[in-house]
């Protein structure tokens, strides 16, 4: 996969100390990872780099919005994400990037390319479910949401009470205290 020069950062160049970089993320940006979940993206990136005389860390924050689609209702919204992450580089003979927090790069690197560490950021600081904030509050009028409500089964009792315990599993758990 070609790398996106505009995340290359030449380090060599630059001085010991802080260095700030800001991102404008936008759709564009997921198209070159052929990540296709997302039909809009405002995300700010910014990068905090501090130069040492042996190593590098990177500091980088994500703020902003992803139109994605509900789990439930498969409804287009705006998903608010933020995050951050700390990647400290260090130099070595080969580049190895086992660990999500440490790199090693080689030793005649002048330049980092960052695009990988801000696309994961972003794609990491989603919830593992999507839902509308319109089903939450019960604005939301899906047509999904009345099928699901029509098919949901009205004598729905929680299984989980004491009341309706199957007195076959007492007599198991007995001989779990038997020993």
């Amino acid at each position: 996969m070609k790398q996106m020069k505009e995340f290359t950062i030449p380090f060599a160049g630059l001085k010991q100390g802080e260095h700030h970089f800001e991102f404008k993320i936008d759709t564009k940006f997921f198209t070159h990872f052929e990540y296709e979940e997302f039909h809009n993206v405002e995300v700010l990136a910014k990068a905090l780099l501090v130069k040492n005389s042996n190593s590098l860390e990177f500091h980088f924050e994500i703020d902003g919005t992803v139109n994605v689609n509900c789990d439930v209702t498969n409804e287009p919204y705006d998903q608010v994400v933020y995050g951050a992450h700390h990647l400290v580089v260090n130099f070595g003979q080969d580049f190895n990037e086992d660990d999500d927090s440490l790199i090693i790069i080689p030793h005649n690197s002048h330049e980092i390319n960052i695009a990988q560490y801000i696309y994961e950021l972003i794609v990491l600081s989603l919830p593992t479910k999507l839902v509308h904030p319109g089903i939450e509050d019960g604005t939301l009028d899906s047509e999904i949401l009345r099928k699901l409500e029509e098919l949901t089964p009205k004598n729905f009792e929680d299984k989980t009470s004491d009341e309706h315990t199957d007195s076959r599993w007492e007599e198991l758990k007995k001989l779990l205290t038997d020993k």
